[in-house]
């Protein structure tokens, strides 16, 4: 699968983490940066994620700040992006079944890193479940669903 991935430098450890584990899985990583720890706007790095998500160059997408919530928000003012956050893999299991999440957003902070590969073993292995759960999404602006 190809991943798009980004984060601030409050993210930039765990980044780096993730795509190690997503690289060692066989899955095609594209890495918007940051490089480093030197401060910069998460919503930079976000939006590169998400465009790339909305316009197919990559088929899923991982961001990464200190809550999760900054670049969580950020990804999902891009059209076609339902970006979710995820602390432990129960969350990221109903991003995926029910809400049909294609960005998962990461907390450096509270994320227990012991959970970080079932996070994103559940996430990239489940399927949407549609149904109920495509109409509800349908009533989100610019979410890119229809019933």
């Amino acid at each position: 699968m190809k991943i798009a991935i980004g984060c601030d430098h409050a993210g930039f450890e765990l980044k780096e983490e993730v795509k190690e584990i997503l690289e060692s899985w066989r899955h095609e990583v594209t890495d918007f940066g940051t490089d480093s720890k030197e401060s910069v706007d998460y919503s930079d790095y976000a939006l590169k994620v998400a465009e790339a998500v909305a316009v197919d160059i990559v088929e899923r997408g991982v961001v990464i700040c200190w809550t999760g919530n900054g670049v969580n928000m950020t990804a999902n003012k891009v059209d076609g992006v339902r970006s979710a956050i995820a602390l432990n893999p129960d969350m990221a299991f109903l991003a995926r079944a029910h809400n049909n999440s294609n960005v998962l957003a990461l907390a450096s902070k509270y994320l227990k890193l012991s959970e970080l590969e079932d996070i994103l073993k559940v996430w990239l292995d489940t399927e949407f479940e549609g149904g109920r759960h495509l109409r509800r999404l349908a009533k989100i602006p610019h979410s890119g669903m229809k019933e």
